[in-house]
């Protein structure tokens, strides 16, 4: 089987979030599993001397243009967007398709990911349906984001190189701009999400922004697979960026991590304070807002919390006032910060993803291969890998609230902070939470499992 898979960034090459990390990590596993997989990128400014290769034999084809990619960034500047992104992308899909035919490769399935390449499928179906290259060739997309579109101007529509008839309602026309996201959906074969209860999820109104009918008269065609997680990266057993490194087998060295961190951050040295991780964007999807809403209740209960990350700047002011008033309970730090992330990974006691939304979510996984219980809401990536813990049974792997509330994110801390006190269940819980794994292997061969039926389709 070959495979393309198509995404505007990718790890080790060119990064601004979670996209890159797992268009980097899925060509990996598969080619592990005995795919024949290439992967195309645009050629940014800060791809110099790359070598065109990823895992064993995997191809990187970067496509060039200065005046389109020879920029400081990917996407746009802090004041907003480029304004030719339309353009960009659309000759990054353009090219993509030409050069599969210069060098004959002739891909079984073509995997886009978001908006950036959601033209290749659009291409596929209106401006190649009769070029014999690609007659049998199948397409999925991947959304890794819905909010995230690709809306343009509708006078920008004759740049995307498609004929005018397609700017329609069952087409691309959203609310009369061009939306390249919808487009790909149209178009695509499958389409895939990065879990099972986000699949779910994008097809109602209040997360299908826009999206869900279209997303409704496609169900039998969409399909959400978990994304994985790099162990070789994400393991506290071979973690050269932590304080001590340990494994099931020696769990009680997290104690030396959490002293660590807590030194570190400007904390007080104390094995028996709850110890609370965060590692986000500070932005109101992450729950920022029902954080800003209890933020004082809890630097009034005896815990201590660690805020790494940077975001809207209301929140870094509201948590840099409460930072001030009570050093002793929270520590912000307004920065990104690798080493300092894999600190608080390992030396917190909980990891707290509050997220209104969430895809996928990757900091839960991490954080359970850490042994730091995750405090989350149910929904997306979170509802699918993280089970409330029934203090009866000892059942459960987290603490999960799903009424989204401030109040509601208060009990749930509170409830944790008493399990974290009943030193049995709580020895329990860290163990049991160092089993699970979600490495990439088991989403490939569910990738697989879909090219292959997909294939078989007359």
């Amino acid at each position: 089987m070959k495979v393309l898979l198509c995404s505007s960034e990718i790890v080790p090459f060119a990064k601004t979030g979670g996209l890159a990390d797992v268009a980097g990590a899925l060509p990996l596993a598969l080619e592990e599993l005995g795919v024949e997989v290439r992967v195309a990128m645009p050629k940014y400014k800060t791809i110099k001397n790359a070598t065109p290769k990823l895992g064993k034999n995997i191809l990187v084809y970067f496509i060039e243009n200065e005046k389109y990619f020879n920029r400081d960034n990917l996407y746009g500047e802090k004041t907003g967007d480029y304004p030719d992104n339309l353009e960009r992308f659309a000759f990054y899909s353009q090219k993509t398709m030409e050069l599969l035919k210069d060098e004959d490769f002739q891909p079984d399935i073509i995997h886009c990911n978001d908006w950036q390449s959601a033209l290749i499928p659009i291409y596929l179906k209106n401006l190649y349906q009769d070029d014999p290259f690609y007659k049998n060739t199948k397409t999925v997309l991947t959304i890794h984001n819905l909010a995230y579109q690709g809306l343009f101007p509708k006078e920008q529509f004759p740049k995307s190189g498609l004929p005018l008839e397609l700017f329609n309602i069952e087409a691309l026309e959203f609310y009369d701009k061009v939306c390249l996201l919808k487009g790909g959906i149209v178009f695509s074969d499958l389409i895939t999400t990065v879990s099972p209860t986000y699949a779910q999820e994008i097809q109602t109104k209040e997360f299908g922004c826009g999206l869900e009918g279209i997303l409704r008269k496609k169900t039998q065609n969409l399909f959400g697979i978990l994304n994985g997680l790099d162990y070789k990266i994400w393991d506290p057993a071979t973690d050269k960026l932590i304080f001590k490194a340990y494994d099931p087998f020696t769990i009680q060295d997290k104690a030396i991590n959490k002293t660590g961190l807590q030194q570190a951050c400007k904390l007080k040295p104390d094995a028996s304070i709850p110890l609370f991780g965060i590692v986000s964007r500070l932005a109101e999807q992450k729950g920022f807002d029902l954080l800003a809403g209890i933020i004082n209740d809890l630097c009034h209960l005896p815990i201590q919390i660690v805020i790494l990350g940077t975001g809207d700047q209301k929140y870094h002011d509201l948590l840099g006032k409460f930072a001030k008033k009570y050093p002793g309970h929270l520590s912000l730090q307004l920065r990104f910060d690798d080493p300092l992330a894999h600190q608080i990974y390992s030396g917190s006691d909980f990891f707290l993803m509050p997220s209104k939304y969430e895809p996928c979510g990757l900091g839960q996984m991490i954080s359970l291969k850490y042994g730091t219980i995750p405090v989350v809401f149910k929904t997306g990536g979170l509802a699918d890998t993280i089970v409330d813990l029934d203090s009866k049974t000892k059942k459960g792997n987290g603490f999960v609230f799903d009424n989204y509330s401030p109040q509601a994110l208060l009990e749930v801390i509170k409830r944790s902070i008493a399990i974290f006190k009943k030193k049995e269940i709580w020895s329990g819980l860290i163990k049991s939470a160092t089993t699970y794994d979600f490495s990439w292997e088991a989403a490939a061969r569910k990738y697989i499992a879909l090219y292959k039926g997909l294939l078989n389709k007359k």
